[in-house]
C-alpha cells in the first residue's frame, strides 16, 4: 500500500511535501537495531533525517520526493534546526 502525499497533507497541517529534490550528501549511522539517515539537499542549509531498520543504498546525486516536518534537535547544548523526514520516494 502506497501513501499518498496529499491524503498526508490534508491530515497533518504542519507537513511539507517537496518533489524532485537533488540530494548532495547522504550519511547512514548504526544506532541500537536502527539506521539513522541524514539527507543534505541542494539550496537547502537544514538536514533532512529518518531512520530505517535496514542499511540503504546511497542516495547522493538522486532525486527525491520528500514529506517532512520542521522539529529541533539539541547537541551539544545547541538546539539545531532538523527536517524529520515521514516520507521518501525516489524520483
Amino acid at each position: 500500500m502506497s501513501t499518498d502525499p496529499e491524503q498526508l497533507l490534508k491530515r497533518h497541517q504542519q507537513l511539507t511535501h517537496s518533489d524532485n529534490q537533488k540530494v548532495s550528501s547522504h550519511t547512514q549511522r548504526e544506532s541500537g537495531d536502527w539506521w539513522l539517515n541524514t539527507l543534505m539537499l541542494e539550496g537547502q542549509t537544514v538536514p533532512f533525517k529518518y531512520k530505517r531498520k535496514q542499511q540503504y543504498q546511497s542516495l547522493k546525486g538522486a532525486r527525491v520526493n520528500l514529506t517532512y516536518y520542521p522539529d529541533v534537535e539539541v547537541v551539544a547544548g545547541f538546539e539545531v534546526e532538523i527536517m524529520k523526514v515521514v516520507r521518501l520516494k525516489r524520483s
